[in-house]
Formats: C-alpha cells, structure tokens, sequence
C-alpha cells in the first residue's frame, strides 16, 4: 500500500514540475529563457534523452539525482546527444533531477524527469 502512495506522489509531483517548464526557464529577473538542454521523454520508461539545444560545450558534465539527493549516474565530457538506458544504470519509479555542470562543477541548468517503469 506504501509502494503505491509513493508512486502516486512521485507521479503527481513529477508531472506538475514538468508541465511548467519543458523547454523554457524563467531567471531572476522575470524573463524566459529558453533552456540549454531538452529532456524526453518525460515521463520516461526505458530511457531517457538529453540532446543540446544551444550553447554547447564537450566541457560539460551531467549528474542525475534521486528524489533523496543520492547520485544515480554521472558523465564527464557529454556528447551533444546522450542516451541513459534506465534499465543498464538501475532507475526505479520516481522523479528524477538532472544538473548540467560547466567545467568547474557550476551548475548551470537543472530539471526534472519521471521515471514510471
């Protein structure tokens, strides 16, 4: 009954973050920004794509997070296309966060995904 309630929350919670922002962010100043790096499909069942939309750079890295902030998987020197099999790197049900890293490990774009699975 747990499993369940926590995979309704995650759902609930996953597709609120991405229905407000897919490929547009908004900065402190209150102007949108359209964003460096485009994150499909969300939600996400067997893999998951990040592909450049701008401004890239082979200096980047890319960290995904789990909802309790534990490191699930990190790449150094991203292609400007990548592919993460969710099954290969042990992705189970839930909201996701990945951080785009320039080459001093700033983060400089962050976003979310929902694994259902």
């Amino acid at each position: 009954m747990l499993n369940k309630i926590i995979f309704i929350l995650s759902f609930i919670i996953g597709i609120t973050f991405t229905s407000f922002a897919q490929n547009r962010t908004t900065s402190s100043d209150g102007t949108t920004q359209v964003k460096m790096i485009n994150t499909y499909p969300n939600p996400a069942t067997t893999v998951v794509n990040f592909s450049f939309q701008r401004d890239y750079s082979r200096s980047y890295s890319i960290q995904i997070l789990n909802s309790i902030g534990k490191s699930m998987y990190r790449a150094k020197n991203i292609p400007s296309f990548l592919a993460i099999d969710l099954k290969d790197e042990n992705f189970y049900r839930g909201v996701y966060i990945y951080q785009l890293l320039d080459r001093n490990g700033i983060v400089i774009e962050s976003g979310k995904f929902l694994v259902v699975n």
